[in-house]
């Protein structure tokens, strides 16, 4: 250990070691900050009126969000609960026309569009059914309850030309939109690996959201909950906590992983995976629920003209003890840098091989006769006198939306541009099925403990 210490300092640590660049040890003042511009867009004013079906947690703050954009009135509200449309009624008056079927709704020769809230397993009969009224549709993510119900919406959509979008807000976010422009420059090399993940440390994060003081068969219209008949009696746990039961959602994959891969598609333009692998497990909310609050996604992307192969991993932890707040974290790796996502706002890190070999440091060029080390050093420098000086990587930079942005109302926004003006939305059937099909895969490997194979072009099992 002397001898090799004395070497060290003889030859100086520089000119043996690579650069080491820790994105953990980043200081602010080492970041180039730079704010997104943004300028507030506002829909042109023709009016539109909007029905929300489904007044739960999304259904009501996706009126309040719609409200901001000028032109657009809220005509009705359909929710099995009654308590819902009282508090509808609350807030937006007694001329807003309440009901406990949907079907009322579309027969409203007033309404204009629908914007779907409800549990999963009726995102595909709703949106059908409101196309072929003429309806155009805003339905929540994930378009689909099961990945055999994609093609008819699908179909449907071209059949009518009735404007459909998914509700996945990345697809809109400015932040994602700038990100890709540096991604398509190749600023990070070439992707190779994503990593995603959505966890969580709430009970209300774990969906277990509060429950009404009246919650009975009399005051929800249980029977209308189920797509086909069912002797189930009521049940206030399935019906207010439905995304923790596979009968009427998607799971931790459904709900979460189809947000991260949204996005990662909209940066990529990438049609999907090839072959997905799911592995989870049930291990901290065992209140009833039959979906698991743990799950890791494998996902393999074969090289296409729009991208290389690369991998995704996702990962959701509803019991994550790391932290309190939700946190939905992206990284894209290449083989030059990485682009580190938060919510509206990324990192770019540089990063870039060096252009000679590494030699020191973690090595096994100590373990050699202290003279062939001398020697080894000497052809080293004089094969590549680079190396004397250190490669310095760029300086990270910090892109960030303006405080207060919120990319909901870009998608809400874009929606109702298609919707006045017939342009195409931002994410069709199509994109919504691609992004959702692989998340549902998760599910089927998980519960069938195989990998799934997928044609991510003619969107079908192999």
């Amino acid at each position: 250990m002397s001898s090799r210490r004395k070497f060290l300092k003889q030859l100086g640590a520089a000119s043996l070691m690579a650069p080491v660049y820790s994105y953990a040890t980043i200081s602010e003042e080492e970041l180039e900050k730079r704010i997104i511009p943004y300028g507030k867009r506002y829909a042109s004013y023709d009016d539109v009126h909007v029905a929300i079906i489904g007044f739960g947690i999304m259904g009501s703050r996706n009126a309040k969000m719609i409200l901001q954009i000028p032109g657009i009135k809220l005509k009705a509200v359909c929710d099995l609960y009654k308590g819902r449309l009282e508090r509808a009624k609350e807030l937006y008056g007694n001329d807003l026309f309440i009901t406990q079927s949907y079907q009322d709704v579309l027969n409203r020769s007033d309404i204009d569009a629908v914007i779907i809230c409800t549990s999963d397993q009726w995102h595909d009969r709703i949106s059908i059914d409101a196309m072929r009224k003429q309806k155009a549709v805003y339905c929540e993510k994930p378009v689909v309850h099961q990945l055999n119900q994609g093609w008819e919406v699908i179909n449907v959509q071209k059949q009518t030309a009735v404007v459909l979008q998914v509700g996945s807000q990345r697809v809109s976010s400015i932040a994602y939109a700038e990100a890709k422009k540096f991604y398509k420059a190749g600023e990070i090399g070439q992707l190779n690996c994503i990593e995603a993940s959505f966890d969580r440390h709430t009970a209300l994060g774990a969906w277990q959201y509060t429950m009404p003081m009246d919650a009975s068969a009399d005051t929800v219209a249980w029977k209308k909950y189920f797509k086909s008949p069912s002797n189930l009696s009521f049940d206030a746990k399935r019906f207010f906590w439905w995304r923790n039961y596979k009968e009427y959602g998607t799971g931790v994959a459904g709900d979460l992983f189809v947000h991260l891969l949204s996005g990662i598609h909209f940066l990529t333009d990438s049609k999907g995976p090839s072959r997905i692998f799911a592995t989870g497990d049930l291990s901290y909310w065992k209140d009833g629920r039959n979906v698991p609050d743990i799950m890791t996604g494998v996902m393999e992307y074969k090289a296409t003209k729009e991208h290389p192969a690369f991998q995704v991993l996702l990962k959701v932890n509803l019991a994550s003890g790391a932290e309190k707040v939700e946190s939905g974290k992206v990284k894209f790796y290449g083989t030059e840098g990485m682009i580190d996502f938060g919510w509206n706002d990324f990192t770019i890190y540089r990063n870039k091989f060096s252009s000679f070999p590494n030699i020191g440091g973690w090595d096994a060029l100590d373990t050699y006769p202290e003279a062939m080390q001398r020697e080894i050093m000497r052809n080293y420098k004089q094969k590549y006198p680079q190396s004397e000086g250190l490669q310095a990587d760029a300086k990270p930079i910090r892109f960030m939306a303006p405080e207060g942005y919120d990319d909901r109302y870009d998608h809400f926004i874009n929606f109702f541009e298609s919707v006045r003006n017939g342009k195409p939305v931002v994410e069709d059937a199509v994109f919504g099925f691609r992004a959702a099909a692989p998340c549902l895969a998760c599910n089927e490997s998980y519960f069938q403990k195989k990998v799934i194979n997928w044609d991510p072009v003619k969107m079908k099992l192999l």
